[in-house]
């Protein structure tokens, strides 16, 4: 028995016996919070569940991508650090130009800001005197 041959059999005997001794173990205590239907961070209640929401969201979640892409293609130029010349490197540079473009472009359009009612606003010194001075404390009505 070879080496691979080996360890294929033994992670499926390993996982099946990983599996048993959940089943076993694990207490099993279903209610009523916990079967309830849960998507993105909200629950729902009476059929609210597919009710319209921003597109942010999707935008953001795109744009998350996006970079995220940009990672795995300037990983190959990283590990090949040794070897890359001046071409590789002005590549790089045009690379991440288009990148910030893109990313100022996407910040003059206000595609990553998210209207939210969750969003906590601190207060400044301007707000309070501003709070104060329009309170009914100094109103002129008569």
């Amino acid at each position: 028995m070879t080496g691979s041959t080996f360890f294929y059999f033994f992670i499926f005997i390993l996982a099946f016996i990983l599996l048993i001794a959940n089943l076993i173990f694990a207490p099993h205590n279903p209610y009523q919070e916990k079967d309830s239907v849960f998507e993105c961070g909200f629950h729902s209640f009476l059929g609210q569940n597919r009710t319209q929401f921003s597109i942010s969201f999707f935008i953001f979640a795109l744009l998350f991508l996006l970079f995220d892409l940009e990672i795995l293609l300037v990983y190959p130029f990283v590990v090949s650090g040794y070897t890359n010349t001046l071409f590789g490197l002005i590549v790089m540079l045009i690379f991440f130009l288009l990148l910030t473009i893109g990313f100022v472009f996407e910040y003059g359009k206000n595609a990553l800001n998210i209207e939210s009612r969750q969003i906590f606003k601190i207060p400044t010194p301007y707000d309070f005197v501003y709070n104060v001075l329009n309170s009914s404390l100094f109103s002129s009505k008569v």
